[in-house]
């Protein structure tokens, strides 16, 4: 079974830091192109950046171009999202996708919360 396990959501301070960091199993991690949404209750779930399966390219919504920095470790299996200079406007469930670079096939984390509040 494909497991993609989201952590490092929480509470934190405008201007603050955060690392997410997705986990993947039951599948071949270096296979597969991983994102980074967020979805706000009301609205469209949004890419919020983007890395090939080698590591060697990325993109980043306008919105958190500067900001956020995604890297993987394919040895690790593993996906981070470090976020700083944290708005409100993050606020935010975010979300883990595999998508394999050959078919169709992707798969979605559970998601965690980031909240960025005063």
């Amino acid at each position: 079974q494909v497991q993609l396990v989201e952590s490092g959501g929480g509470l934190v301070q405008p201007g603050g830091s955060l690392r997410l960091s997705c986990a993947a199993s039951g599948l071949t991690f270096g296979f597969y192109t991983m994102n980074w949404y967020r979805q706000v209750p009301g609205k469209e779930r949004e890419l919020v950046a983007a890395i090939t399966s080698d590591g060697r390219n990325k993109n980043y919504a306008s919105s958190v171009n500067g900001r956020f920095t995604i890297s993987r470790d394919n040895a690790k299996n593993t996906v981070d999202l470090q976020m700083n200079s944290l708005k409100p406007e993050d606020t935010a469930v975010y979300y883990c996708k595999a998508v394999h670079r050959f078919s169709p096939q992707y798969y979605w984390g559970q998601g965690t919360q980031v909240t960025v509040s005063s």
